[in-house]
């Protein structure tokens, strides 16, 4: 291949990507996570019950998420099943690969934005039921607890059940603010740990993610280890709600499964690209506050973003890379677009090439997208 032709490139697993408040992008990055919740975030989402705003709002997230180069994705979809479904469809048609969780929360709020234990189990086997109409391959339900604070043990236990019954994804969040951690000491005081919640919920499996994963004590990495439990990090979001710095290294000494989300809105965009940035420099600054402290480089986040993401799906055998017997999930990635922030004016070689996309560009360099074998860009 010559150092001027686009180059062939394993597309991005995107590992956690909060649709429904992708509206509120770029607003509130004052306000830490638990307030910021309360002003943006829960407002916004009590709008989908208005299916027109739904689907307008989803038709948006999906064809940037595609035209930035993501081919599988997990999404927190709504409370609401018609809505959580609307996006289920919208995936199936726009060709993308997609777990698709109705988010669940029975924990009583005052502006009522919450399901009974009963509406959430019913609401849930719906949605199941529901999705499996759709007849996408690509499509599938992804058990989602929003949170500890959101829902009680009740619920979690219905739901870790749940996904064992049926064999199922599952997806979260942990101890992505210092307040939510304390928060859910608090609520759960006779378990030792957050991720101890969850686990005593049967929540975590070889098929759970879960987003941020800041502040585990190391006894909590051994639990995650041991359960083959992912954590996705999100270092856009981290940063913008000034939750904290996840160091990965840290992570991939406990062995444990790492992939890369956006979390918008808590992120600023949807673009897998940008997370490995924002990796990248979470990394190099946790580099200049630590001793002997070796900072990821650009083909570790690229495979936090491929490879990765799938092994954290447990889907590293069918996707992540260019095995054979793999799915074809594939991005053409050009450098010098006429209108991108690239250029080709200096000689380069085609590794230098792939690190310049990596830091400097975006999706107008990304000139084709496939997913199984279909061109969806």
């Amino acid at each position: 291949m010559d150092s001027d032709d686009p180059i062939w490139a394993t597309s991005f697993s995107g590992s956690e990507g909060t649709t429904n408040s992708s509206p509120a992008s770029g607003i509130g990055y004052d306000k830490q996570l638990l307030e910021w919740l309360e002003t943006y975030t829960f407002p916004l989402e009590k709008r989908y019950t208005d299916e027109k705003f739904a689907e307008q709002v989803f038709n948006t997230v999906l064809q940037q998420t595609i035209k930035s180069g993501t081919t599988t994705a997990c999404y927190f979809a709504s409370l609401y099943q018609k809505a959580s479904v609307i996006l289920g469809q919208i995936a199936a048609n726009k060709g993308q690969r997609a777990f698709i969780g109705k988010i669940s929360m029975n924990v009583k709020r005052s502006d009522n934005y919450y399901e009974t234990t009963e509406q959430s189990i019913e609401n849930i086997n719906k949605f199941i039921e529901d999705l499996a109409k759709l007849n996408s391959p690509l499509i599938k339900p992804i058990i989602t607890p929003r949170f500890a604070l959101s829902c009680d043990m009740t619920l979690m236990k219905k739901l870790g059940k749940l996904a064992k019954e049926k064999n199922l994804h599952i997806q979260t969040h942990v101890s992505e603010n210092q307040d939510e951690v304390e928060a859910v000491k608090n609520n759960f005081p006779e378990y030792p740990s957050y991720a101890a919640v969850y686990d005593a919920a049967g929540l975590l499996t070889n098929k759970t993610v879960l987003a941020h994963g800041i502040y585990l004590s190391d006894n909590e990495l051994v639990l995650l280890n041991e359960r083959d439990t992912a954590i996705i990090h999100c270092p856009s979001s981290n940063t913008c709600l000034k939750s904290g710095l996840c160091d990965i290294q840290r992570l991939k000494s406990k062995r444990i499964k790492i992939g890369l989300g956006t979390d918008v809105s808590g992120g600023q965009n949807c673009s897998i690209l940008d997370a490995m940035r924002s990796a990248l420099q979470v990394s190099i600054h946790l580099s200049l506050m630590k001793d002997n402290y070796k900072a990821l480089n650009y083909k570790d986040v690229f495979h936090m973003a491929t490879l990765g993401g799938a092994a954290a799906l447990a889907m590293d055998n069918q996707v992540g890379n260019f095995e054979v017997g793999k799915e074809f999930d594939a991005l053409i990635v050009d450098t010098d677009v006429s209108d991108g922030l690239l250029n080709n004016l200096q000689s380069s070689t085609l590794e230098e090439q792939f690190q310049k996309f990596i830091y400097s560009g975006d999706d107008r360099n990304i000139i084709e997208v496939y997913i199984s074998g279909c061109k969806v860009k």
